[in-house]
């Protein structure tokens, strides 16, 4: 009986370590890796109460939701001009969710930009990816218009380059989001605030962490250092705003917090607790960075991008039906939402940027060697002890 269970596990053993070979070395079949089955997923989430389950498991848990559910299908449907339409019905659905009552309820409308610096920036994205579909109308961009003004008005009368996302609260990487929106209204309407974004370059870089070189995680009410979780992310925006400054600070992310299991939370060298930022830590890597920085690897042209998605296919346990595909069994939506979004992340502004050089495929050993170790493991027990037992029938 033991030995019909273990061959039993063994058998399932080889199984997942033959999925998992798989997924980490033969070609994508799929380019946007299931992303559209992630999408219709989350839809069904949504419409069930996901994004007010997500406020109450993270501050901006609602907004974040709809606004990357949004915004995956505006990469979706520039990737696809077929799939145009359906992406653009799918992003007035987000616009319409993270303007309501339940979307603007953590935000302070007393800001300016109005509700803060992360609401209007964010937003502003969405919107513009929505022209960027082309199937707007004339509505479509006056507003996206007046709140590009806003936006570029709050910056211009600022004292600082990071405005509050919250009263007396700012983080670097909101007002990053907020820059690259008014750049993606240059590319898509008209120039109009290439000045402001370049004169908030210069300051920004007058404001770096002198310890990494690379743009703080929190301006207000402390200054704090660089952190993989907001620099992850600011890694992904920056390269629409200066491609040049962009690429600078990508390889000094790079250099300080990735590894080859994923993205730190604080840098190489140092270390610090896991909070709502970056979610629990596992020896120092923050899941959360680590996602979004596949997105910003992909935006940056780095095969890192493609080496953390396939990581994440063999660790996030995907679930992939005839029409919905989920990860970790869709126990957590809006991860779900930072996946479709980082695994179909492209530039909207800076689509030229110049591609990073390969990196050595000698990656993939050790997750090979975990795969496989159980495996033969169980394999060889059995092997072993068969023989014995026919040693002992020879004596």
């Amino acid at each position: 009986m033991l030995r019909k269970i273990v061959i039993g596990v063994a058998v399932i053993a080889t199984l997942v370590a033959g999925v998992g070979t798989a997924r980490l070395v033969l070609p994508w079949t799929d380019p946007t890796h299931g992303v559209v089955k992630q999408l219709a997923f989350l839809r069904a989430e949504i419409d069930g109460g996901a994004d007010r389950a997500a406020q109450k498991q993270f501050p901006e848990g609602y907004f974040f939701l709809n606004v990357l559910y949004g915004l995956s299908w505006v990469q979706v449907g520039v990737d696809d001009p077929s799939k145009a339409p359906e992406a653009t019905a799918e992003v007035r659905f987000a616009l319409d969710r993270i303007a309501s009552a339940d979307g603007t309820a953590p935000f302070d409308a007393s800001l300016q930009p109005r509700y803060g610096v992360f609401y209007a920036g964010w937003t502003n994205w969405l919107r513009g990816g929505l022209i960027a579909l082309g199937q707007s109308g004339a509505a479509d961009r006056e507003r996206f218009s007046s709140e590009s003004v806003e936006i570029a008005t709050a910056f211009r009368t600022a004292e600082t380059p990071f405005l509050p996302a919250y009263p007396d609260q700012a983080w670097p990487v909101d007002s990053v989001v907020a820059i690259a929106s008014l750049r993606l209204y240059d590319a898509l309407v008209a120039p109009r605030f290439g000045q402001i974004a370049r004169n908030w370059v210069t300051t920004a870089k007058t404001r770096l962490d002198p310890a990494t070189g690379l743009l703080p995680h929190q301006a207000a009410p402390q200054l704090s250092g660089a952190r993989g979780s907001s620099q992850a992310m600011i890694q992904r925006f920056l390269v629409d705003i200066d491609p040049t400054f962009a690429r600078t600070q990508y390889q000094l992310f790079k250099a300080k917090f990735v590894t080859g299991l994923g993205v730190r939370e604080y840098p190489k060298g140092t270390g610090g607790e896991g909070d709502v930022d970056s979610g629990p830590l596992v020896f120092g890597m923050s899941l959360s960075a680590t996602v979004v920085a596949m997105g910003a690897a992909r935006a940056h042209r780095d095969p890192l991008g493609e080496r953390l998605s396939r990581t994440g296919e063999v660790v996030g346990l995907p679930v992939s039906g005839l029409k919905t595909k989920r990860y970790v069994f869709g126990a957590l939506p809006i991860g779900d939402a930072f996946l479709a979004w980082s695994t179909s992340a492209r530039p909207l502004v800076a689509t030229d940027q110049p591609a990073l050089d390969g990196e050595s495929g000698w990656w993939r050993l050790p997750w090979l060697i975990v795969l496989w170790l159980p495996a033969l493991l169980l394999w060889a027990g059995l092997r072993l002890r068969h023989r014995g037992r026919r040693r002992k029938r020879a004596h």
